[in-house]
């Protein structure tokens, strides 16, 4: 009686820690999956960055020091089309954002720019890199928010974010090559890189707990 008791005490533990096995294998393949399209999606961007900052890098060189200082002054002053897409103001609301949110409005950059960055002034072999690569950026970003939408239920499903609306302030700039629109446009451009390069670093870094996330 008391071995019948004993033995099958041993068997129900034996099952439960190899259930508390498989569930850490599956657990540590979903992490190591999502740190893999993770650091894809951040060499993306960056990528695009600084392809972003060498377009804007040979523009300014090609305009007069006033051109350049009255272009600078006037750009503080005026807005780009992503200000309407509500992100964090400062790098501490960055920190404090969750992953889901972080990707969601990463998401939404990169869309905004998918058909005005076809009319970013530079080099042709430069800027014919642009739209594929934020085409496939967008892909990856999209995997991941569907990997972490089980996080909240707040936020839009892929569908809602393939059809999120832009207004036409990006196009409209796109057909007039003044300095003016197109100092503007390329430096919106970089901007928006910069803050989804900054956003995917951070939700990267959420999936290694000892990791500092400091930015």
């Amino acid at each position: 009686m008391y071995i019948y008791v004993y033995i099958s005490e041993t068997v129900c533990l034996s099952v439960v820690l190899l259930l508390s096995v498989v569930c850490l294998g599956v657990s540590s393949q979903q992490i190591t999956d999502s740190q893999r399209l993770f650091s894809i999606a951040v060499n993306r961007v960056t990528h695009l960055h600084l392809l972003a900052q060498r377009l804007f890098s040979d523009f300014e060189s090609s305009l007069q020091t006033e051109e350049q200082r009255q272009l600078n002054k006037i750009f503080l002053q005026d807005f780009c089309n992503s200000d309407y897409i509500i992100s964090p103001i400062d790098k501490h609301e960055t920190q404090r954002s969750s992953v889901l949110k972080l990707l969601s409005i990463s998401y939404r950059l990169v869309e905004s720019w998918e058909f005005p960055s076809r009319s970013l002034s530079g080099g042709s072999s430069l800027r014919n890199q642009i739209s594929p690569r934020l085409s496939e950026l967008k892909t990856g970003i999209l995997l991941l928010i569907r990997a972490n939408q089980d996080e909240a239920e707040n936020y839009p499903d892929s569908d809602a974010l393939q059809h999120a609306p832009y207004g036409n302030y990006y196009q409209s700039l796109g057909g007039n090559e003044s300095l003016r629109q197109t100092y503007e446009l390329l430096a919106c451009f970089k901007k928006d890189m910069h803050k989804v390069e900054t956003y995917l670093t951070v939700a990267k870094c959420r999936l290694s707990p000892e990791a500092n996330c400091t930015l």
